[in-house]
């Protein structure tokens, strides 16, 4: 996990256990403003009841110099 965090329990459930989930298909983060490619979006998902405890980008450099 390239974003790593110290969470190490669902703040919902408790659970110690968590996994890493991806968006499939077309669940690409893409740049607003540019012509480029995008970049996968990952989550830290507690395995006990589902909740997503953070996501991110992959590849955040993509995102420079977009518009806010």
């Amino acid at each position: 996990m390239s974003q790593s965090s110290n969470v190490t329990e669902c703040p919902k459930c408790g659970e110690n256990e968590l996994g890493i989930g991806k968006h499939s298909g077309y669940g690409t983060m893409y740049p607003r403003g540019k012509m480029s490619i995008g970049s996968e979006i990952q989550y830290l998902i507690c395995t006990g009841c589902g909740f997503i405890i953070h996501g991110y980008v992959k590849k955040p450099g993509r995102f420079k110099g977009t518009i806010y």
